[in-house]
């Protein structure tokens, strides 16, 4: 009787990864199994020969890491922690049933996923962000990030290709499972594997192409790549078969996103022939280290404000950031080229090794975060308010990550003047608004601005604060708290006729309406609601009740929809008194021209906040 060679065991391991990717889609009706059966070869040899982990610490900090970037093949990433042990190959059986935590793409249920990946193209990205922070703190872990070859079309692969490059991240390894079939037809290539190779190697990688079900040929990137000693990442650029090990699909275009029926499923366990369950990865365990508790360290010594000054809350968060980084060495700052717009440039003076320069690519720069985040960081991405859109999947990703990031987006709205509408973040409040759960914050003085900078590194989950380009005078004294999901009073009598909430610039412009108005024996009530989300509801619905008028006027540099206003709509929903709220914001695609001209022609300027008040009462 002959004995078995590695090869031949090595290839049996992938039949049974095949078969537990197989069956579960099958019995869910739904999946993407030949995408997982394409790269079965690959990531048998991975987890049986270059793989560390425990399992029973999923983030002890020595753990290699895994990234499906090309998430729809899901099922063979629980198929590899199952045979690993971390569960019975039989519970994949519910793969993507409620409440289950195989869903059809990976989210932080799997408790073994680095990040919620499936909106293609952000693997690599995540993957640069865990394997720079185990560069920085000198960590022998390997981070290994499997592509799929339609998803690099996207430009974040290759903008997360020239970040690792950069930063020369020898520990970051990317597999590209070159399948040639996408869902609708060809990817751009096809198997022209070199093309790949060629591009990795022009952003700093060292390419090794392969035939991705050559066990021998795996072996031997796998081990080049884990043992190289070049200073550069490394890509594996395997030219695989997208259905391999199934005859009737294999290289067949019109199979992706679609699984086999329960006769399709006899016969193509019966070619793969996998009949021992019992093949099990033994993942080596690396030392063990776990992710240290964040430490609770009181800031109290903020930065000194005179109260007769006007200072831009842009300028004082990057000064107050450097005293929140004094007490909290778990906070990186990541920047996208505007550090001396942003003032987080005062942090990278202070702290260079936590501070990380993404530079003009800020979808690599928010799933970097996303990584760091994973790793027990605090990351803070800082850049103008209005190019966080371009990253709002990689946001929203971070949010089905449960990722702790702290976003700062400066130069908000149509205060900032003369740049013009591609500059003006309008639409932020609105974008960060609709994912549950995220803070939003809008400081209106310097006090504000510092104190909300601490309580926004503090509060666990995402946060999201507008800063301003203009200056604002300083309106609270320096031991005002500023607790998240608050607001402040600035202006009350007993007479107040009805109440204006204002965010940010307009503060100031409500306070001047209100001396106005008062003038005329018109008093009003001016609110701060420098919590957007949550907003104060307690302390709005008072005003209503307080007020001779049972009035409100929002008043915001932001786009009328989505905003400010329509959070306070949304938590006066219930109220059943008789009220009205009135919205004045950004109605239209603003032009270049000064701050006070543009508020002015918004409708948001003291003197139209004065014309609004009287039309209301008189």
């Amino acid at each position: 009787m002959m004995m078995e060679t590695t090869t031949d065991i090595l290839t049996e391991k992938a039949a049974l990864l095949r078969k537990w990717c197989l069956i579960p889609t099958t019995i869910a009706g739904s999946g993407h199994p030949t995408s997982c059966l394409s790269a079965a070869d690959i990531c048998a040899v991975l987890f049986d020969r270059y793989f560390r982990y425990d399992l029973a610490e999923p983030l002890n900090l020595y753990n290699d890491h895994i990234i499906f970037s090309k998430g729809h093949a899901a099922p063979l990433l629980y198929a590899l922690f199952g045979m690993a042990g971390a569960y019975p190959l039989e519970d994949l059986k519910t793969l993507r049933e409620y409440g289950s935590p195989f869903e059809g793409h990976p989210t932080p249920n799997f408790r073994y996923a680095d990040a919620a990946t499936g909106s293609l193209g952000q693997g690599l990205s995540v993957g640069a962000g865990i394997a720079l922070d185990s560069k920085r703190e000198s960590r022998d872990n390997k981070t290994f990030v499997l592509l799929g070859d339609g998803e690099m079309a996207e430009g974040q692969v290759w903008e997360a290709a020239d970040f690792a490059g950069y930063y020369k991240l020898d520990n970051l390894i990317a597999i590209a499972d070159v399948n040639r079939l996408a869902q609708s037809g060809q990817t751009m290539f096809g198997h022209n594997t070199q093309a790949y190779a060629q591009r990795f190697e022009a952003f700093g990688f060292k390419a090794i192409t392969i035939d991705g079900h050559d066990i021998e040929q795996i072996e031997h990137a796998l081990n080049e790549a884990v043992n190289q000693p070049s200073g550069r990442p490394v890509a594996i650029i395997a030219c695989t078969i997208k259905g391999k090990g199934i005859s009737f699909i294999e290289d067949k275009d019109g199979w992706h996103g679609k699984a086999l029926n329960d006769e399709q499923l006899q016969k193509a366990l019966d070619e793969i022939g996998a009949d021992d369950d019992s093949l099990r990865f033994e993942l080596p365990k690396p030392e063990k280290c776990v992710l240290p508790k964040i430490p609770h360290r009181q800031v109290t010594d903020f930065p000194e404000v005179d109260p007769k000054k006007e200072y831009a809350t842009r300028e004082v968060f990057g000064e107050a950031l450097v005293k929140v980084g004094e007490k909290n060495d778990a906070i990186y700052v990541l920047d996208g080229d505007v550090k001396n717009s942003t003032f987080t440039e005062k942090f990278m003076k202070a702290f260079p090794d936590r501070f990380v320069e993404c530079f003009i690519a800020e979808q690599n720069m928010v799933s970097v975060a996303v990584g760091l985040s994973r790793l027990g960081k605090i990351p803070l991405v800082a850049t103008f308010g209005a190019f966080l859109s371009r990253a709002a999947d990689q946001a929203r990703m971070a949010r089905v990550s449960d990722a702790n990031i702290k976003f700062v987006g400066s130069h908000v709205g149509i205060s900032i003047g003369e740049d013009g509408p591609s500059q003006m973040a309008l639409e932020d409040i609105a974008i960060f608004g609709a994912w549950p759960d995220t803070v939003i914050l809008q400081p209106a003085d310097a006090v504000s601005a510092a104190k909300l900078t601490a309580n926004m590194i503090e509060h666990r989950g995402m946060t999201y604060m507008r800063t301003l380009r203009p200056k604002t005078p300083v309106f609270y004294q320096p031991d005002e708290e500023f607790p998240i999901g608050g607001c402040k009073v600035l202006r009350r009598s007993d007479k107040d006729c009805l109440t204006i909430l204002a965010t940010g610039i307009t503060v100031r412009e409500a306070m001047k309406a209100a001396d106005s108005l008062a003038y005329n024996a018109i008093p009003v009530r001016v609110v701060d609601i420098y919590s957007i989300n949550p907003v104060d509801k307690a302390s709005i619905i008072t005003c209503l009740e307080e007020t001779v008028e049972p009035i409100l006027i929002t008043v915001e540099d932001h786009f009328l929809h989505g905003g400010m206003g329509d959070f306070v709509l949304a938590a006066l929903a219930d109220y059943k008194k008789p009220h009205s709220v009135i919205k004045l914001g950004v109605g239209n695609i603003a032009r270049s021209g000064k701050s006070e001209e543009l508020l002015d022609h918004a409708g948001i300027s003291a003197c139209r906040i004065v014309t609004r008040v009287k039309s209301l009462l008189l």
